[in-house]
């Protein structure tokens, strides 16, 4: 059965009145195929009516859904079939997500830290600061440059007018300084 169809031009409790009957016609009539289609691609009964299900709702919800297409029995077959096979590659993600013991969950460090290593990080972002500020003008820019900046040390000799190496010296000094005033407060 091919059913040729567009949007009606009567205004819009119109056009979603026969979307919403056409919709119902068409999946009272291929019912079974759509149910069928989804259990051949490898879905329990139940599962496949589930899938058929929600692409009625669905297709209920997007009025706009049904418009252009020149057989509805195919559009439907093949709404159900890619609704099948995002919930098997859903399930196949959720398995593996959880398929994992306690013990092995317990390795997995969390993300979110004590609130004293948060106290700690902000006097170490502090003493960072006080390190780049203490840094001559020239070197404090050239630090800046390399890790706010991203610039690859040739860049930022060009944009300086300084020599490569004098870039890496002012970096190898300011990388130590740094580390010296992070080693006091340990």
């Amino acid at each position: 059965m091919t059913a040729h169809f567009g949007a009606s031009s009567s205004g819009d409790f119109t056009s979603t009145t026969s979307h919403t009957a056409l919709l119902d016609s068409a999946l009272l009539a291929h019912y079974e195929e759509l149910c069928t289609s989804v259990r051949r691609r490898g879905h329990s009964p139940a599962n496949s009516q589930e899938i058929v299900h929600d692409v009625y709702v669905r297709l209920r919800q997007k009025q706009t859904a049904l418009e252009g297409k020149t057989s509805l029995r195919a559009f439907l077959i093949r709404a159900c079939v890619n609704l099948g096979i995002d919930r098997f590659r859903r399930q196949r993600f959720e398995a593996c997500l959880f398929s994992g013991s306690e013990q092995e969950a317990l390795l997995v460090s969390a993300p979110i830290a004590s609130p004293d290593q948060g106290l700690d990080l902000e006097y170490r972002i502090a003493i960072l600061k006080t390190a780049i500020m203490d840094m001559s003008l020239q070197r404090r820019r050239v630090f800046i440059a390399s890790r706010v900046g991203n610039l690859s040390s040739d860049e930022i000799a060009l944009r300086m007018k300084i020599s490569r190496n004098m870039v890496d010296r002012h970096l190898r000094k300011a990388y130590l300084h740094c580390l010296d005033r992070l080693e006091e407060t340990l």
